[in-house]
């Protein structure tokens, strides 16, 4: 059965952390959403590539793709880079795949932006840190 591939995006590092970061983010979405087949990329610095790990999603069977970039803002990897990588238009969001059993859609997501859940992470982190701190 055809699912969905989900490649979360990383500008990479070369600090381990980063990438294991983002690795045990992929695992978690894995974890929570069965219909995903999940990998990680990432942009500079760290392995495997976006070109790379689209490679391998061209062996599954797919419905559909989606990549999500594990990034705050708009900046040039989001509006160009990324876009540019995947064949799709500066800025634009939709495109295709040559998956396994042909052409999907393809989307490309925001970044995390101002979405509401931020502030709630923060809030989270400054109380982890009044507790751990004081």
């Amino acid at each position: 059965m055809a699912k969905i591939g989900f490649l979360l995006v990383g500008h990479g590092s070369t600090k381990p952390y980063n990438k294991q970061l983002i690795e045990k983010t992929a695992k978690l979405i894995s974890e929570k959403e069965s219909g995903y087949i999940v990998r990680c990329g990432f942009m500079e610095n760290s392995t495997p590539s976006i070109p790379e790990i689209l490679e391998e999603f061209k062996k599954d069977e797919l419905e559909s793709m989606v990549v999500v970039p594990l990034f705050l803002a708009r900046g040039v990897h989001i509006d160009v880079d990324i876009p540019g990588i995947l064949g799709i238009e500066e800025g634009g969001h939709k495109g295709t795949f040559e998956a396994k059993n042909g052409t999907v859609p393809l989307v490309f997501a925001n970044p995390i932006g101002d979405n509401p859940m931020l502030a709630d992470l923060m809030i989270a982190s400054a109380k982890q840190a009044f507790d751990e701190y004081l």
